[in-house]
């Protein structure tokens, strides 16, 4: 990258990195400067002792500090940077300092670990290719099978499923065995709506109709894009690991708004949501965590907090789940949440929807809701008119009239196609 003022700023995490930045970027503040073809480096005293030894790889640029901000790059490592754009004279050459050199040669090492463990991946790709090909070949033969029940079911008309609950659960172990563990959820999922209100069949086709989708998908997977190809995977439930995923190029350091989280558990194994909101990115992230027994997940996210740190995205077409590549700092925002519509939330979910027809639940994050009960039942009533049917027992229903005051809301909720789960609710504030 050319270092030019321009550039500097755009590497800025904040408006107030840039400000601290520019208040250091004057050769007097610095006890040390120098730079060669590879790297700059100066000590700038800070606050402490001893000065914050500031050291700047320049083939990325990559920074480091021994200052102890969480933001990447510091002020430090911005204004040196900025120093390199308007004052190169300032800079001194000769050698590099040891702070300096161990430095260089730590990412070094890790650069030759890195590649030598891709090298080793790439060696082993014959047994792994097999390997691969051997559990495309089992999940072909699950698909096809899945595709002539269904056709089965169809011709014969889906009321004759109707108190046959054991024929689901047969099929859902076939796909285990298929190495589809993905497919095996979903049908346990149209088991549980069989017989559930009047309309249940047309449900039920809806969801044939989607596991048809995929199986067509999985059968012209050469035509498909690696973005689609990953989102088939995901759906047969051949996630990548989170190495892979954390080895990615879809990463997205921000403040991270906490607008939601749902906890729930089956058979003694806890299942986290957390529902984010990247405050500069204008991102949507899931962070899905698991913890078997006890009810136990780190870090801590409570709606409503602010927490910059960096997500590593799954491949997709429309990513969206994430993991947390670094370590949470706790941030205060001012700036009240974004206010969208409830035709922009929709909007956004259709576009998510068509990327990837198979990804649930997915999030809707709008304003300007108020919250109603008509005949028995909770809704959410929207400023631009319309309703929104809610899965709320009265207990909960009290507990977010009270959070609201007699405001609006800001609501984040997951949507089954139905009616939305409200995860997080804040009183809208007054633009």
């Amino acid at each position: 990258m050319d270092i030019t003022v321009d550039a500097v700023l755009a590497m800025a995490p904040d408006d107030a990195s840039v400000k601290a930045a520019r208040g250091l970027a004057s050769p007097g503040r610095w006890q040390v400067l120098g730079c060669d073809e590879a790297a700059a480096w100066g000590l700038c005293q800070g606050s402490g002792a001893k000065p914050y030894q500031v050291r700047v790889d320049l083939s990325g640029p990559t920074c480091a500090c021994s200052c102890p901000s969480r933001k990447i790059p510091c002020k430090h490592a911005l204004a040196l940077l900025l120093l390199m754009a308007q004052r190169r004279e300032a800079f001194a050459g000769g050698d590099r300092p040891d702070w300096v050199k161990e430095w260089l040669e730590g990412r070094r090492q890790r650069a030759e670990k890195k590649e030598e463990s891709g090298t080793k991946k790439k060696s082993a790709s014959p047994a792994s290719a097999k390997k691969e090909a051997a559990r495309l070949e089992r999940m072909r033969s699950g698909l096809e099978e899945l595709e002539r029940w269904m056709n089965d079911q169809v011709r014969q008309g889906l009321s004759t499923l109707s108190g046959h609950y054991e024929e689901w659960n047969r099929l859902a172990a076939r796909m285990v065995d298929a190495q589809a563990p993905g497919l095996a959820a979903r049908l346990r999922e149209m088991a549980s709506l069989v017989d559930r209100g009047e309309a249940w069949p047309a449900v039920v086709l809806g969801r044939m109709g989607e596991l048809q989708l995929l199986a067509e998908a999985f059968f012209r997977r050469e035509r498909l894009s690696s973005a689609e190809w990953a989102d088939v995977r995901s759906a047969l439930g051949y996630l990548p690991d989170k190495d892979s995923v954390l080895g990615g190029d879809d990463r997205a350091h921000d403040v991270w708004s906490v607008i939601g989280v749902s906890v729930a558990e089956e058979d003694r194994l806890w299942r986290r949501r957390v529902w984010l909101y990247g405050r500069t990115s204008g991102r949507m992230a899931l962070i899905l965590d698991f913890s078997h027994g006890v009810r136990a997940f780190e870090p801590a996210f409570l709606p409503g907090d602010a927490v910059r740190m960096t997500l590593a995205f799954y491949p997709g077409a429309s990513p969206l789940r994430a993991v947390v590549a670094d370590a949470p700092v706790s941030e205060t925002v001012s700036e009240p949440l974004p206010r969208f519509t409830l035709s922009e939330a929709l909007a956004d979910m259709a576009r998510r929807v068509a990327a990837n027809p198979w990804q649930r639940l997915l999030p809707l994050f709008f304003g300007g809701a108020r919250l109603i009960r008509r005949n028995e039942a909770w809704l959410l009533r929207v400023e631009e008119g319309g309703t929104l049917p809610l899965i709320l027992d009265d207990g909960e229903a009290w507990k977010l009239l009270a959070r609201g005051g007699g405001r609006p809301l800001v609501v984040c909720g997951e949507w089954d196609g139905n009616a939305l789960l409200p995860v997080g609710a804040f009183p809208q504030t007054e633009a």
